[in-house]
């Protein structure tokens, strides 16, 4: 929101999930959480390292997050491999879909409208590299 922190793409973009579990809720402030799992290869960051700050749950969740606006930035996966982007900072249009929704049994009560649509859905997260093969073929409901 500040502009403090910001970051570059690259390469076509991968198709975004929605996370219903009860942190991702959290974090977003409404039912889901919308990101993308990007190779490492097409993220760089372009400033604002100096902002960003971690806030991670004795169960190893972790946030980034910029501390001068509060708003959530990029995150690297513990495996180093790709960037947890939230959909949501994407300032240009973008040519991606939602292609599953993921920890559906852990959504919230009121949320049914991930329960109405045609979208995969998932009672787990897939693993990275799964989530990448799933990305690059087509999701089928698990």
């Amino acid at each position: 929101m500040c502009s403090k922190v910001s970051f570059k793409l690259f390469g076509e973009l991968p198709p975004i999930y929605q996370f219903h579990c009860s942190l991702c809720r959290k974090v977003s402030g409404s039912s889901s959480n919308s990101a993308l799992v990007i190779d490492s290869h097409n993220f760089t960051w372009c400033s604002g390292l100096e902002y960003i700050r971690s806030f991670v749950t004795p169960s190893g969740f972790k946030s980034d997050f910029c501390a001068q606006c509060g708003c959530p930035v990029p995150n690297v996966n513990q495996d180093g491999k790709t960037y947890w982007v939230p959909a949501g900072l994407l300032s240009e249009s973008v040519i991606s879909e939602v292609l599953a929704h993921v920890y559906i049994n852990s959504k919230a009560n009121w949320d049914t409208a991930c329960m109405s649509d045609n979208i995969a859905k998932f009672a787990i997260m897939p693993s990275e590299d799964e989530w990448l093969k799933l990305s690059e073929n087509g999701c089928k409901e698990q």
